[in-house]
This record gives C-alpha cells, sequence and structure tokens, in this order.
C-alpha cells in the first residue's frame, strides 16, 4: 500500500474520544485496535523500507568506511516523510478501512 496517498494527516491530530469510540462502544477497545493496526503498519513500512536499502549494503570488513549513496538518502527522507503508523492507522479506523471482530461476542453459549 502507498501511506503517501494517504489522506492522514503527517501531525498529532486531536480527536474526539466520542467519535472514536461509535463503532465499537468502548474507548479501549477502540485505542486497542487502532494500535494493534499501527503495528501491522509498522512492521510492513520497516520491512519495505529495509528491502529498498539492502539493495545498497556493501558487505566490507572495514567499519571505518561508509559510503552514503544519494539515492539510500533519498529514500530514507521519504520515509521521514510518511505519517506515524499510530495516525495512518488511526485514519484507516475513522474511515472504516480496519476489519476487526471480537470472538468472545462471536462464540454462543
Amino acid at each position: 500500500m502507498d501511506y503517501k496517498k494517504s489522506k492522514a494527516p503527517t501531525n498529532t491530530v486531536t480527536r474526539n474520544i466520542m467519535e472514536l469510540c461509535e463503532e465499537t462502544g468502548n474507548i479501549y477497545e477502540s485505542v486497542a485496535i487502532i494500535g494493534k493496526r499501527s503495528n501491522q503498519i509498522g512492521i510492513e513500512i520497516k520491512q519495505d523500507l529495509s528491502k529498498k536499502l539492502a539493495e545498497f549494503a556493501s558487505y566490507n570488513d572495514s567499519l571505518e568506511e561508509v559510503f552514503e549513496n544519494r539515492e539510500q538518502i533519498e529514500i530514507s527522507r521519504y520515509y521521514e516523510k510518511l505519517p506515524k503508523p499510530t495516525l495512518l492507522a488511526t485514519q484507516e479506523f475513522i474511515e472504516g478501512n480496519v476489519y476487526w471482530r471480537d470472538p468472545s461476542k462471536d462464540r454462543e453459549f
């Protein structure tokens, strides 16, 4: 997913708590859902960044020599400008793009 095209803000935004808990009925459950999705997004972004930077890796025994490539710097800047995973997850939750379920409510007794 291209997170740069997301409508998520790059800075912290004050949110109305009542709007966040409308879907679940519980603010703590909403925060838990957003937190889990944030972790998933963070892992996905980290894997993507690692994969792109691995192309520039040089395996030398010398630790003194550090080569910085212009393309490598541009890739790093791109990822630094992305919104934080928490902001992305919150925006997805507000837009209704996050699938979640409560297994304890799904069970029939």
